[in-house]
Order: C-alpha cells, then structure tokens, then sequence
C-alpha cells in the first residue's frame, strides 16, 4: 500500500515538473543610504527611471523623482519607521498607478487603491499611470453643456460648464468646501461621476463630507480619494493626480466626470516640503521652481473631448485657500491663472450670515453664458446689473441723509435680491425652481415683502410654478428656451403665489388684532 502511494506521488511530480519552463529573471537590488522624513536615498539602481515605483522591505513602496548619477532620491508613500540605512531595495518595473473602474463608485480609498471605509476588499481590474499628457487642442471640444451645481448664485451669475476649470478660493471656513460638495450632491441622476480628493484634511472634516453624501444619496456616483494630514507628505503629493486618472477612466467611456481638490494650498506645501527633504533649490516662498508646472499639468487634463474621442467631459472644481483675503499671494495666483474663473467666497459675508458668502464682484465665469440654459440668460443680466447697483449704492446710501425715490427702490430691489440668493446648505434646486425665483424678483414681486417674508415668498413661488406649471419647468429643466407667452404665464402665477401668501398673512394679523 506504501509503495503504490509513493508510485503515485512520483507519478504525479513527475507529470507537473514535465510542464515546467525554468526562467531567469533579472532585479537590480541596491541599498538606502539615507533616510529622512518621508524621503529616502537609494543607490545601485543605475537603470531606475522616473516615477517608478521602488520597492522597500515590509512591502513599503515610493517613487523615484529625483535621478542624479551616483544615487537617487525616493518619496515615500508609506510609514518609514522601519526603514533605515543599508536596507536593501529593488525596482518595480512599473510607474506609479492607481486602480480605475465602476468598482471603486461609492468607496473610500487612497491613491495607492487601500480601502479606508472598512469594506470589503476592492476588485481591481486594471490600474493606470497617476500621470497622463493632457489631451491636444485637436482632441478638444467646446465647454457648452452646463454642470448645474443647484446654487441659484453659481448657476445664474457664475456658470459652471461640463469640462471647465473653475477655482473656489477664500479664506478659511467660509464655505468653500460647501459649495463643492452641494455641486456633487446635485448630481444624483445626472450620470455625472463625482470625485472627491481630500489633501491634507483633518479626518472629522473628511468624515463630514462623507457623512453628508451619504446621507443624501450621493456616494453612489461618487469616490473618494482621501490623503490625510498625518499621512507622509508624497501620499498626499500624489493624491489629486490619482483622482485625475480615475475620472479620466470613466471620461474617455464618453461619460461625464467632476473632481474636487481639497485644497490644492495643502498640495503644494506637501510638494514644498518634498523638496525642501530632497535639496533642491527653493525659490519664491520657499516653494520650488516647478511649483507652478505641478498644478498645470494636472488641471490642463480636465477637458470637454471631441466627439471621436467619445465627447466625455472632466470638470475641475480646485479649492485654494488664502490668508487675509489675500487673493494676489503666490498660489492663488498660479491657480487663477491656470483655471477659467474663480467663485471668491467673502468672509464679510460669511459673517453676515449671506450664504453662499460668494462675492459676486470677484468672481468670474471665462466660460460664461455660453454653457447657460436660455431661461438663465433671460433673467441673469437683469439680476448682475441690479445687484451691482445695489452693492455701488449701499455704500454711498450710508453717508447720504436723503435719497431719492429712485435710488431707495433700486437699494430695497437689491436686497431682495440678495435674500434671494441666499440658500441652505445641502439643499440645491432644480433648474426650474430656480429660474422662477430668479425671475419673480426681477419683476419685483418681492419688493413690498418685508426682508424676513422673502424666504416663504419664495417658497411659494417654487411650489407654485412646479405644481400648476409642469409642462414649463419640464421645458426649462430640459434647456429649451421659452416664448413670451410662456414668460407671462410664469410671471402671472408667481404674482398669484405671492399675493395669495400675502393676503393669509393680512388675515392672520387681522384675526389676532379682533381677538
């Protein structure tokens, strides 16, 4: 029985050796010779090229980006505490990448695609390089499909189009974060794929933005790429190019894509200090020569692709942080100057309680109404120019002791005007909604509300034109533009809604004086 057993055994060795091909395979192995934080320096690698992944012991990996004769100098992506001088390491072969796919829809990860949301292993079918060549003019198509955010103030005033670059900049805690994840909320059964990279953010900060999307339905379209602030500095170098190259996965399917960078400010200190580790020269703000070409060539990949290419889109939403308004300080003006526009989000504001806090003087669509629906076209010029007004004449309206009749009606129009536009976070409105509120205050059916009715006129008018008027807001959620008959009719229902909520009011205020 023994014998038929290792008979067997042989037999089988045998038949599993016969189909075996020894190979050769050649690893350059060298050496670290210094370690810093988040940096190493390796040697014995003459054939190591750029960006290649270099593997450590423990499985740590980092990327070449720093190529001299004798050694060259490696950016962690991982904790080095293990790591030290005379450590062997060897080549990858491959660049640094990054997983792309439908599987990462709704997940949290990081740039190297390692699960941070406690769920099940990711199912990776294919990664691709964190860096790519921006599509040429050629491959380009013109941006002129708007990417409605849900802001009455953004979608009005401040357009955002399907493939552009448009910049949120201000300082601190005024919204700016807000405002992109409302833009990504509103894209729930738009098929539009949202990207959320988080760069050096606090966790409970990051834990909110997902709380938030969850919470209302937008984590199905969505990924989150997160790099937090105790990660090591290339980790979070690294991360907004991997989000770039995960929307562009589903871009060049033909699909719509929208990223948001929060902040690119915390990006380019992370590079800062990259370099400052590895010895090169430091130029204006400490900040490398090249600070302004990693921005660029990142964000010179969000495009709107021609037709023969799939007629995909990539739009951008940077966020830049500033200090003491100070919008003309280094960064921001590199990104300014890269991007289409910028939304300039006004602590003053904030203050004040106006939210969106946006400047609408300092802020600026390139794109313009070339991506606007009709219906916004008809009211947004009105609207700018009495704003504008209002906000030249306010000031001056301070020292005057007396005004004209004139000048008081287009300073009481203004402030309805910014009631308006103020809006609760979390809450975007539908096109429709939005146009007939729009166009409500700029035939000044407002004007005899007292300031704290303005939010339940409004209200009114949105139930109004959607309930009775279903045919209309359909047309102008769908962009198609409307005659006059259509306009009047609007106007006519808005007038009934408010006098309607008018004339209650007056029966209550009469009712409790005869009581």
């Amino acid at each position: 029985m023994l014998e038929r057993v290792v008979e067997d055994t042989a037999f089988a060795l045998d038949r599993a050796l016969q189909g075996m091909r020894p190979e050769l395979r050649a690893y350059e192995v060298g050496a670290v010779t210094h370690v810093g934080s988040g940096i190493a320096r390796v040697e014995g690698l003459p054939g190591l090229g750029y960006e290649e992944l270099v593997e450590f012991p423990q499985g740590l990996l980092g990327i070449a980006i720093d190529l001299d004769v004798g050694d060259a100098g490696v950016v962690l992506l991982g904790p080095s505490e293990h790591l030290a001088a005379g450590a062997e390491t060897r080549r990858t072969g491959r660049v640094t990448d990054t997983p792309v796919g439908e599987s990462l829809l709704g997940r949290v990860i990081d740039a190297t695609g390692r699960v941070l949301d406690k769920g099940k292993p990711l199912r990776i079918a294919e990664r691709r390089p964190i860096e790519r060549d921006a599509p040429g003019v050629l491959d380009r198509a013109p941006v002129a499909v708007p990417l409605q955010t849900g802001l009455k103030v953004v979608d009005a005033l401040i357009p955002v189009g399907r493939g552009q670059r448009e910049l949120i900049v201000g300082d601190r805690q005024t919204g700016k974060t807000a405002i992109a994840v409302d833009a990504i909320i509103n894209q729930r059964g738009k098929d539009v794929i949202c990207i959320y990279c988080a760069i050096g953010q606090r966790g409970t900060a990051v834990a909110r933005v997902i709380d938030s999307l969850r919470r209302y339905g937008a984590m199905e379209h969505s990924i989150v790429v997160v790099a937090s602030g105790d990660d090591p500095p290339g980790l979070r170098w690294i991360t907004p190019y991997a989000a770039t190259t995960m929307a562009e996965h589903f871009t060049y399917q033909g699909r719509d894509t929208l990223v948001v960078y929060d902040d690119l400010t915390r990006h380019a200190r992370a590079y800062r200090e990259l370099s400052l580790l590895l010895r090169r020269p430091p130029g204006r703000e400490a900040f490398p020569g090249d600070i302004f070409y990693i921005h660029s060539r990142m964000l010179e990949r969000a495009t709107h692709l021609h037709d023969e290419l799939g007629g995909g889109s990539l739009t951008a939403l940077p966020i830049v942080e500033t200090q003491a308004q100070d919008i003309s300080a280094f960064i921001p003006t590199n990104l300014i100057s890269i991007t289409d526009g910028q939304i300039y989000l006004s602590p003053a504001l904030f203050h004040k309680g106006l939210m969106p806090a946006i400047d609408i003087g300092k802020s600026v669509s390139r794109v313009g109404g070339k991506t606007q629906f009709p219906a916004y076209r008809e009211v947004a010029g009105d609207l700018r120019l009495s704003y504008t007004q209002f906000e030249e004449l306010e000031t001056f309206a301070r020292f005057a002791t007396r005004l004209d009749e004139e000048t008081r009606n287009t300073i009481e129009r203004g402030r309805r005007v910014r009631e308006v536009l103020k809006q609760p976070q979390h809450q975007p409105r539908r096109v429709s909604e939005q146009i007939a509120v729009l166009k409500a205050v700029n035939e000044g059916l407002f004007d005899r509300l007292d300031l704290d009715r303005i939010a339940e006129a409004e209200r009114a008018v949105r139930e109004a034109v959607v309930e009775r008027l279903l045919g209309i807001a359909d047309s102008i959620d769908a962009g198609e533009a409307l005659q006059d008959d259509a306009w009047r009719l609007m106007v006519e229902v808005s007038t009934e809604a408010v006098e309607t909520l008018t004339g209650k009011r007056d029966d209550r205020e009469a009712g409790g004086g005869n009581h």
